[in-house]
């Protein structure tokens, strides 16, 4: 129960379920998709871009927060380091400890590497720990990577890389079986089969799952065989990346790192570093809020751009359609795409079926906006939004099967009254994923010699549009190509000559920024957002914290 005027508007939709739950709303055409795409979706909206004035991306829009952090200040002046003093040295650096950048250290480390892994908070504080519906492959009979390759390119408006793209659906195989072998407790059958589900966009059931808390169940299983591993992993936490430190020829060979509690500085010098520091949802992109760990502030992005790797899309990001828009305690927070994939449809004020719940989610996000927008929305205190008619999927499946299949998604809603086996739940699109990134290739190189990137951190592997279940696959598929690469790179070079290790790009990034005339005070990778919810007391800047 809602217990308030949100039951009389939910009493609509119970009315009509029956009729609802036998009618299946057609798929919208290419070009009605266009047209609600440019009508509503956030990434359209130009006003919320700006171009970028200085950089490898020079001349190129970016979301008007992203801009800001790209062309500010580093958070030392270059002088300020003494890069002498060296604390760690190792073969790979891998910046980041969610999914990308554990399964880096792993196939790193079982090339022989001596692995340094930093993480701004613990391992598994990431995006990967949150994601909740499946991991995509196509490893049934009825079904291909040819086939997979056409439903990701094509949801991705067939902006994605071509050998991104392909790496991605062939490599899902292996790492489904991968993932198994260390330790995964797939969702299977009494005789062993894996289940796998349809997701949005998809034209088979090729989702593997762990119930419905897919993403935590494989960071579990990442995480401890990082920790496993001490005597080739090294995991420093609660330390973050804040620049990348470059040997005399202008190749990656190390990183400035600064203790989140103590505020200290720290020197990594390594062969080969990896950038998987995920995405940017704390960077709340035009108000939204977000599906993001607090950690989720592009600070990968920050540290490769200004290094002078190129960037690709990075003006492209995810609202996924269904965040929790009702109590406030869970606004933002992800509905997984699975409970439309289990039958749950959306649903207007009036109690009507607007759209196909399983179109692909920039569309279905912009049909929720576009039934807010003309007045078709649920009107409430939190947020306008639209029913998700959770009650269907036991109508469908029988009795038990919310319990059995999407436990985090009821535990999430009961704490607050609401009992989504019997009534509907409000949804908004909430940012979700960062669709561009720093650019790679196949073997997850940049521009940057001895910089590799992969996870939600790069770009080009989804296009404009990513698919349910090709984000936890990417961060797997990718981390794991990075660190083979790495495995086969690092014995062919040396370390750093530590007097020759060097900041000179950092300088040389200031004085394009004087070039450019921008001159504010603003300083990144922005590390942690900071919420002061109006409170002028919260504003207030402590004396002796960091910037």
């Amino acid at each position: 129960m809602y217990g308030n005027e949100l039951d009389e508007a939910a009493k609509i939709v119970a009315a009509k379920r029956d009729e609802n739950l036998k009618f299946e709303h057609a798929r919208l055409t290419a070009d009605e998709k266009d047209d609600l795409l440019k009508k509503f979706h956030p990434d359209r909206i130009a006003s919320q871009f700006s171009e970028l004035k200085i950089g490898p991306n020079k001349g190129q829009k970016a979301p008007v927060e992203l801009t800001q952090m790209l062309q500010a200040k580093p958070r030392f002046e270059p002088e300020q380091i003494d890069l002498t003093h060296v604390d760690y040295e190792s073969d790979v650096l891998v910046i980041g400890g969610g999914g990308a950048g554990t399964s880096a250290a792993i196939m790193a480390s079982e090339a022989g590497a001596k692995v340094l892994l930093v993480t701004k908070l613990r391992v598994g504080d990431a995006n990967t720990m949150m994601a909740e519906g499946g991991i995509q492959a196509a490893d049934k009979p009825n079904d291909s990577p040819a086939q997979h390759y056409l439903d990701a390119f094509g949801g991705g408006h067939f902006d994605g890389k071509p050998e991104l793209v392909y790496t991605l659906v062939n490599k899902a195989p292996s790492v489904i079986k991968w993932l198994n072998d260390l330790g995964v407790e797939f969702d299977k059958t009494e005789d062993g089969t894996m289940v796998t589900t349809h997701g949005g966009g998809t034209s088979r059931k090729r989702m593997h799952a762990c119930k419905d808390y897919s993403g935590a169940e494989i960071m579990r299983t990442l995480r401890d065989e990082v920790l496993n591993r001490p005597d080739s992993i090294t995991v420093v936490d609660f330390t973050s990346a804040i620049e990348i430190i470059k040997n005399e020829k202008g190749e990656a060979c190390g990183a400035v790192l600064i203790n989140m509690e103590t505020g200290e500085l720290r020197i990594a010098k390594a062969k080969v570093v990896i950038i998987a520091t995920g995405g940017a949802g704390r960077m709340h992109y035009q108000g939204f809020p977000t599906s993001n760990h607090y950690g989720a502030t592009a600070d990968g992005l920050v540290m490769a751009y200004r290094a002078g790797a190129k960037l690709l899309y990075q003006d492209s990001l995810q609202y996924h359609p269904t965040g929790a828009a009702y109590p406030s305690q869970i606004l933002g927070k992800l509905v997984t795409e699975k409970v439309r994939s289990l039958g749950a449809k959306l649903i207007n004020k009036d109690g009507t079926v607007y759209i196909h719940p399983l179109e692909t989610r920039d569309v279905n996000a912009s049909g929720i906006i576009r039934e807010v927008k003309e007045g078709r929305g649920v009107d409430n205190p939190v947020q306008p939004a639209v029913w998700l008619d959770t009650p269907m999927i036991e109508m469908i499946h029988g009795e038990g099967t919310i319990l059995k299949s999407i436990p985090a998604m009821y535990n999430m809603f009961i704490k607050y009254g609401i009992d989504i086996r019997k009534e509907p739940i409000l949804v908004y699109p909430t940012l979700h994923y960062q669709n561009g990134g720093v650019e790679i290739d196949k073997t997850c190189h940049t521009n940057v010699a001895n910089l590799l990137v992969a996870g939600e951190a790069s770009g080009g592997v989804h296009g404009t549009n990513r698919l349910m279940g090709n984000s936890l696959l990417d961060v797997v598929v990718f981390g794991r190509e990075a660190g083979i690469e790495a495995g086969k790179m690092f014995s062919g070079i040396k370390l750093a000559d530590t007097s020759k290790m060097n900041l000179d790009h950092v300088k040389a990034f200031e004085k394009e920024r004087e070039a450019a005339g921008i001159n504010d005070d603003v300083v990144s990778p922005k590390l942690l957002p900071r919420y002061t919810h109006g409170n002028p007391e919260f504003e207030k800047v402590i004396p002796g914290a960091s910037k």
